[in-house]
């Protein structure tokens, strides 16, 4: 006889804070500005609609606030929509990070260069072009290779995915950095996803 686990609800936003407005705010980088403005409307309508979050543009402190409203379903949503417009923010485009919002098991994960190798001028300039490859074609093939999305903003590097997957592209990134060239890192690559297929 097979017990059925007991189905809770989920905690409407204002049921855990007793009534209480939870917020989030969100800085807007001067360079995301305009991308913002242009892409407002589809940042604002899967918050708004869907999360049931209250959104909007403070221009004065360029920040982005969000807010619990009283018909807003599930707690998580605030910090889940803070999580996509901050992924905004990092570079990522509105189609990819929207996926925070769907899926429980994604995140964002930052590195800096410096933290795998210490390089200067043009031995970080040289670097940074390894990672993207020509054209963006190395940078593409580690994405498509992990099902992940990653932003290079100059020596900062931000990977949008699981974290098995982040874990993987993390990897031939920093193999990048430490001079691989990126024919060993793509064989490499081809054999770890191929592990990580036959395991899911």
């Amino acid at each position: 006889m097979s017990h059925s686990k007991p189905k809770f609800e989920s905690l409407k936003a204002h049921e855990i804070s007793e009534g209480q407005v939870q917020f989030r705010k969100v800085s807007v980088p001067p360079h995301r500005f305009t991308p913002l403005k242009k892409t407002w409307m589809e940042i604002y309508t899967p918050i708004y609609e869907t999360m049931k979050i209250d959104i909007r543009m403070n221009v004065k402190t360029r920040k982005v606030e969000l807010k619990t409203r009283s018909d807003t379903p599930d707690i998580s949503h605030l910090q889940k929509c803070a999580d996509f417009v901050h992924a905004f923010m990092l570079g990522f485009d509105v189609v990819d990070a929207v996926a925070l919002l769907r899926m429980d098991e994604l995140y964002v994960d930052s590195f800096e260069i410096k933290d795998v190798k210490t390089l200067r001028g043009e031995h970080l300039s040289r670097a940074i072009g390894r990672l993207s490859g020509k054209g963006g074609k190395t940078k593409f093939a580690i994405e498509n290779a992990t099902k992940t999305r990653i932003v290079i903003a100059d020596s900062k590097i931000h990977i949008l995915g699981s974290f098995i997957n982040i874990k993987v592209a993390r990897d031939s990134l920093c193999s990048l950095i430490l001079g691989s060239p990126a024919g060993k890192v793509y064989s490499k690559l081809r054999a770890v996803s191929a592990r990580i297929a036959e395991r899911f």
